[in-house]
C-alpha cells in the first residue's frame, strides 16, 4: 500500500459501503471513484478515521480543562491512533503512567491474592 497509496483509500470507501475492494472496483467507476475522493477531501474522511478524529478532539479538549497551571496543552493531532506504528506495552504504559501523573492521578496499589 506505500508505493500505492490511492489503495488506502479504496479500502476506507468499501469498508464506508459495504464492499470488498474487488467488488467496488467492479461495481464503480472510475469517474464516481474520482467524484468520492472529491468528496472526502471536502467532507472530510469517510468511516471510522473520522470517529478518531472525533475523539482526540475531545480527548484533548477534556485533558486541556484539565491540566496543571502552566502545562502546555496537547494538541489533537498528537492523540490520534498510529496503526501503522509499532508501540510496545512497556511503552503504552510508561506513557499513561506520564499523563496520569501529568494530571496529578496516583497509581492504586496492587490487589492482593
Amino acid at each position: 500500500m506505500r508505493r500505492r497509496p490511492e489503495r488506502e483509500f479504496y479500502f476506507r470507501l468499501a469498508g464506508y459501503l459495504g464492499y470488498t475492494v474487488e467488488e467496488l472496483l467492479a461495481r464503480i467507476s472510475s469517474r464516481e471513484l474520482s467524484e468520492w475522493i472529491a468528496f472526502e477531501k471536502r467532507a472530510g474522511p469517510l468511516g471510522q478515521r473520522r470517529g478518531d478524529i472525533h475523539m482526540a478532539v475531545i480527548t484533548s479538549a477534556i485533558y486541556n480543562v484539565n491540566r496543571k497551571k502552566g502545562s502546555k496543552a496537547i494538541d489533537p493531532e498528537k492523540l490520534l491512533p498510529k496503526w501503522d506504528d509499532y508501540q510496545s506495552d512497556e511503552d503504552m504504559w510508561a506513557q499513561i503512567r506520564a499523563a496520569n501523573a501529568e494530571l496529578g492521578g496516583t497509581v492504586a496499589d496492587e490487589p492482593s491474592e
